[in-house]
């Protein structure tokens, strides 16, 4: 049976080179092995139906909502905004604008790509206006857009919680620390590159602009505090914290007259195209997973890294090596799928808290959207501030030393993913 496994993944392998769509290929791998295995058919539309039947997984078409709810209003120019007046007048002033400015987003959006074509666009022109080279305003985008699905709410979260049978609630809390050091380590980076470029500065605000920047953010600021309270209080859970936030992000939108009630339909049109692709992707990746459990794949594989370690420090090393190679060349969401299945059970065999283990996977993936070939984050990056592809590559690659340090920090010292998920308990 792994043999054939092993054989039908290898076929599937070659098909994703051919330009075949990914949930095509995967739903085709896994209907294959259940044929070679000589089960009944009749499970392949019960797998993939019964993957659509998943209470947290309603999470994932809210969240998609809110983040397009929020593009289409004028939230994003009233955060980077205050952004500015908060930090601008450090050193490179409208680079460190940006990291806060995705930091803040990052509470209501959830999604890398929702930041860097969201309030990337204003994050560029507005770095673009003040003197700054587009290497430079496109590099510090993609990079602190990776911030979003670390900060909660966040999409890859919610997929990794439902695939590994993690508490969401546990992941969202424990992605907070991580999410502020990335955004600490990314200024400090940022710092060194204004001092070596002489960057300019905003000048300093008084406390009118000031005044005026915080009462023009403040509901948007206010959306991450009704989340968390909400869930930390118990009001409502983590999944249904997505519907608040979709109806929050619509008040809101609504409120500062961003956008019409004629708006809507279009909205509602782009998230359901989005969620629809989402779905494709989650139910095909059931059907693979369901092969792979039946095949025991998985459990070889991981007896197989237990032999070469027993230590969980080392098995997350290994595997933060093989997800920065798979980011390189599959999207974030896809490989997680196909992924987690395989590399969840030598984990929890060798002791690692699943909640650590999903903030590694997690950040490691989103590390992955920002380097080449298939960098989703970069080719976003690249369209919003009409530049090559190739010379965006060149400007973020120093930004992935802080990331990575980040990514070996949480590895190494696991309570900076588990306290407060620990502590709210």
């Amino acid at each position: 049976m792994i043999t054939a496994m092993l054989i039908i993944l290898g076929i599937w392998f070659v098909s994703l080179f051919t330009g075949m769509p990914i949930y095509l290929s995967m739903a085709l791998a896994g209907a294959a092995f259940v044929y070679v295995a000589g089960i009944n058919p009749i499970a392949i539309p019960q797998k993939i139906t019964k993957a659509a039947d998943s209470f947290p997984l309603l999470a994932a078409p809210m969240y998609i909502l809110m983040g397009s709810l929020m593009n289409s209003s004028g939230i994003t120019v009233r955060i980077f905004r205050f952004a500015t007046v908060c930090v601008g007048w450090w050193k490179g002033g409208l680079c460190h604008a940006n990291i806060l400015g995705s930091v803040i987003f990052a509470g209501m959006s959830g999604s890398a790509v929702a930041d860097a074509g969201g309030i990337g666009i204003i994050e560029i022109k507005a770095m673009r206006d003040a003197g700054y080279d587009g290497e430079t305003a496109a590099a510090i985008t993609a990079a602190s857009a990776t911030i979003g699905p670390i900060i909660p709410p966040s999409l890859p979260m919610i997929i990794y919680g439902v695939s590994a049978e993690t508490s969401i609630g546990g992941l969202f809390l424990g992605g907070v620390v991580p999410g502020l050091l990335m955004a600490v380590a990314l200024m400090v980076m940022v710092r060194a590159i204004a001092i070596r470029k002489n960057l300019p500065r905003v000048p300093f605000p008084d406390l009118a602009e000031v005044g005026a920047a915080f009462r023009g953010a403040f509901w948007a600021l206010m959306a991450p505090v009704v989340l968390f309270g909400g869930m930390m209080t118990g009001f409502f859970t983590a999944t249904e914290s997505a519907a608040v936030a979709a109806v929050y992000a619509l008040v809101v939108g609504l409120f500062y007259a961003d956008f019409k009630v004629r708006d809507i339909p279009r909205i509602l049109l782009d998230t359901v195209e989005t969620t629809g692709v989402l779905m494709a992707l989650v139910m095909a990746a059931s059907l693979l997973a369901y092969a792979l459990s039946l095949s025991r794949l998985p459990q070889a594989f991981g007896a197989m890294l237990i032999t070469w370690t027993d230590s969980g420090l080392v098995y997350m090393l290994m595997v933060a090596v093989l997800l920065l190679i798979v980011g390189c060349f599959m999207e974030a969401i896809s490989a997680m799928l196909i992924l987690i299945p395989i590399l969840v059970p030598p984990a929890i065999a060798l002791g690692i808290d699943p909640i650590q283990f999903g903030l590694v996977v997690v950040l490691t993936l989103m590390i992955g959207t920002i380097t080449p070939p298939v960098g989703i984050v970069l080719f976003v990056t690249a369209r919003v501030a009409d530049l090559p592809f190739e010379r965006v590559c060149r400007a973020t690659m120093p930004f992935l030393i802080p990331l990575v340090a980040v990514l070996l920090a949480i590895i190494v010292w696991p309570s900076l993913t588990t306290a407060l998920p620990a502590l709210m308990k």
